[in-house]
């Protein structure tokens, strides 16, 4: 990344001036050095070039092809001996490609002697796999951190973590950031009436009360039972839905299998209209047709994972930037400035 010498009185004013950091409504400017750097592997190089933009600076070069039987080959383009580097590269399908990539890249910064690297995974994959509740099977999330740390990761951020105790699987240190600030001011714009939040299972229930505080609309629960790996049966909803407009609220769409029977399940109980809205738009299988034939109104998603064009083709689906997020943890985590002062 090529950059301007600064003078010397420009520096003396850069470190008297002292911006409040949460004053987030306009891009922050980075800091003007060749010692901080943004890299990214295949896998939402868009996200990439929007944080980059953000921050006022160029993405790092780097060379990312593979042989032809798809063995990957990684290689950084530019000087970046004692530098501060962050690798932007969520783990979205292809899962393990992405997931190798990020891995040799990491090493390959490592060795060419970068002082620290931060792995930004906007979309940590295998998450769902987290414990071990049945016999005979990993720990693929705690696998995925230990191969992380071995690859040569000073620290990880990572957005809204399908299962927060995750980053007590790194032994290093990882910033937990959550795309509900950027959903929020969404649907408050929206004016939603008589709006219920409602979490699709007991395990969201804390996220859909928080969302819940923030937009000020009441809380419903719907009890449901999984059948099989992808497979869910909506059982029944807890809480008053009859008449109201209801928002679910949800960490990852996968098959949207339960996000369809959800809001099923809403409208049998009386709801007049169903939202929806999650950080993560993994939409595989006929994710996008049910979303189509469903009786969602809207289905709004951030850009941790690129859309497919089917996906992008589909009015449902609205999606929203979290660069500006990723942007500010960037810019703190490079200042060693307060990452949770921003976000809380």
């Amino acid at each position: 990344m090529a950059t301007t010498a600064a003078t010397a009185a420009d520096k003396s004013e850069k470190r008297n001036h002292q911006s409040d950091p949460r004053s987030d409504h306009k891009p922050h400017r980075a800091r003007q050095d060749d010692k901080f750097r943004i890299f990214c592997g295949t896998a939402n190089e868009a996200l990439t070039d929007e944080i980059c933009a953000f921050l006022a600076m160029e993405r790092g070069k780097a060379t990312v092809t593979r042989f032809s039987d798809g063995e990957v080959y990684i290689q950084i383009m530019e000087n970046v001996r004692g530098a501060d580097v962050f690798v932007v590269q969520p783990t979205c399908f292809p899962v393990d490609e992405h997931l190798m990539e990020l891995l040799l890249m990491v090493d390959a910064l490592k060795r060419a002697s970068a002082r620290r690297i931060t792995t930004v995974i906007p979309y940590y994959g295998y998450a769902r796999q987290d414990r071990k509740d049945k016999p005979r099977v990993p720990v693929s999330s705690k696998l995925v951190a230990d191969l992380l740390t071995t690859s040569g990761a000073h620290r990880a951020l990572v957005v809204d973590l399908h299962a927060p105790q995750i980053q007590g699987f790194f032994n290093i240190p990882v910033d937990h950031l959550f795309a509900s600030p950027v959903l929020v001011d969404h649907f408050r714009k929206m004016k939603l009436p008589h709006l219920t939040v409602v979490s699709p299972d007991a395990g969201g229930v804390e996220r859909a009360r928080f969302f819940a505080k923030k937009v000020d609309a009441a809380l419903a629960i719907v009890d449901k039972r999984r059948t099989d790996m992808n497979v869910a049966e909506v059982m029944h909803v807890i809480g008053d839905v009859r008449g109201r407009t209801c928002l679910i609220i949800d960490d990852i769409i996968d098959t949207a299998g339960t996000l369809v029977k959800t809001a099923e399940a809403l409208v049998n109980a009386g709801a007049a209209k169903v939202f929806a809205c999650a950080s993560h738009p993994v939409l595989s299988g006929e994710a996008i047709s049910r979303i189509s034939k469903s009786k969602l109104e809207q289905v709004v998603v951030t850009n941790t994972i690129p859309l497919t064009q089917k996906a992008k083709e589909e009015p449902k689906i609205q999606v929203l930037s979290i660069a500006g997020l990723l942007g500010r943890a960037i810019q703190s985590i490079h200042e060693e400035t307060s990452v949770s002062s921003l976000f809380a």
